[in-house]
């Protein structure tokens, strides 16, 4: 759906308050309804009211969701889907052929890898992997079938940072399009559109929903893109979501408009918290390695804070001992709740290897055995520290 061009000028809080929620004309509603339907009254046969006529093909409670996303990535077309990784199929499947070629990152999400190793290459499509901390790792990946650059920036669970601007340029000059995972950053801290990407995907069931209520997905796609044989990739993308199905249902495109509203003030606190459990990582001899690029030491930190507005609430360490302390540690703690997933406002403690990225044991994305992965949620700073450290001293 197209969003109202007014809205640029506005703030991102502004944005994600009023972008697609105008009150309701009938009843003055601030909050927009949710319509429950499959089907809607036609006037006459092909006479559409506003459009509607199929709840898989369009639904109000969805186009308000697809307007919002839309204008806080700075696009002109949002997609909203049952999950995230629906819509990354969306995507692959309006852009890719057989026998083409994309690059994906060393280090990304199990489901991503997933998809692309064991659906996508099924439909005949190559991929190769790229650190893609490095641009030129990144064009050396490229093939002349390449047609799509994966990136996503910070990675999952490494917390890589990609240089969006340079990869879109790698990309571009080769005639490829560049797509950004935001999942982790999320759409306050970090804008790819703007950066020079042509897409965007989310995880809203991640940061945009933020209450670890609802699933869902979003794909956005700016009137820019880079490369002329996909000037219609946002037609194709709204054709592929309603020719797969995978759509988001009203009520779940409701919550997820819900916690859109606040992002801002919820993402402000997940990096003020991040940084606090950092420093006490850092300040302990059996913490052998920290990702977060909001250290200095970190190799993407230079970029991360030329792109992004702060450094986000995941952080990823390595303990002393491997993976058998690594587990006991996820074991022991309290308030952080051992699950997948992330972004909401409570605070998750995972095992990458075991867990959210057990698909990509044996390959190039593998990751490192004594890698813990932290969802730092928006609780007392001081409750959360008091966790860790009773959680690491408890498993010495």
């Amino acid at each position: 759906m197209t969003h109202d061009n007014d809205l640029e000028t506005l703030g991102f809080t502004t944005r994600a308050i009023h972008a697609g929620q105008e009150p309701d004309p009938r009843t003055g509603a601030v909050v927009p309804a949710i319509y429950q339907t499959s089907t809607y009254k036609q006037d006459g046969v092909g006479g559409l009211r506003e459009g509607y006529e199929y709840s898989r093909s369009a639904n109000p409670t969805r186009t308000a969701l697809e307007e919002c996303i839309a204008a806080l990535e700075g696009g002109t077309h949002g997609y909203a889907f049952a999950s995230g990784l629906a819509g990354s199929d969306a995507v692959l499947r309006a852009v890719l052929r057989p026998g083409d070629h994309m690059v994906i990152p060393t280090d990304a999400y199990g489901g991503t890898f997933r998809l692309v190793d064991k659906v996508t290459q099924h439909w005949g499509v190559d991929y190769s992997t790229a650190p893609i901390a490095d641009p030129q790792a990144v064009a050396a990946a490229m093939t002349d079938k390449t047609k799509l650059v994966w990136v996503e920036t910070p990675t999952n669970p490494l917390l890589g940072i990609a240089d969006i601007t340079a990869i879109a340029a790698v990309a571009h000059e080769r005639g490829a399009l560049l797509v950004v995972d935001n999942t982790f950053a999320s759409s306050y801290l970090q804008q790819p559109l703007a950066l020079g990407a042509d897409i965007v995907v989310h995880s809203t069931t991640k940061y945009a929903g933020g209450h670890s209520d609802v699933v869902g997905g979003a794909v956005v796609v700016g009137d820019n893109v880079a490369v002329e044989e996909y000037a219609e990739v946002a037609a194709m993308i709204r054709f592929n979501q309603n020719a797969l199905g995978a759509i988001a249902g009203p009520f779940d495109a409701w919550l997820t408009l819900r916690g859109l509203k606040t992002l801002s003030v919820r993402m402000e606190r997940h990096c003020d918290n991040a940084e606090k459990v950092v420093e006490f990582l850092s300040a302990r001899d059996d913490v052998t390695k920290i990702y977060y690029p909001g250290l200095p030491e970190h190799p993407g930190h230079e970029v991360a804070a030329k792109q992004m507005k702060r450094f986000g609430g995941m952080v990823s360490f390595e303990v002393a001992g491997g993976l058998e302390r690594a587990l006991e540690v996820c074991d022991a703690t309290k308030i952080f709740t051992l699950g997948e997933s992330l972004g909401g406002v409570e605070s998750l403690i995972e095992h990458p290897g075991k867990m959210t990225h057990a698909s990509v044991a044996g390959t190039a994305l593998e990751v490192p055995p004594a890698l813990i992965r932290l969802s730092v949620g928006i609780e007392d700073a001081d409750d959360l520290v008091a966790d860790l450290r009773q959680a690491l001293d408890s498993t010495r």
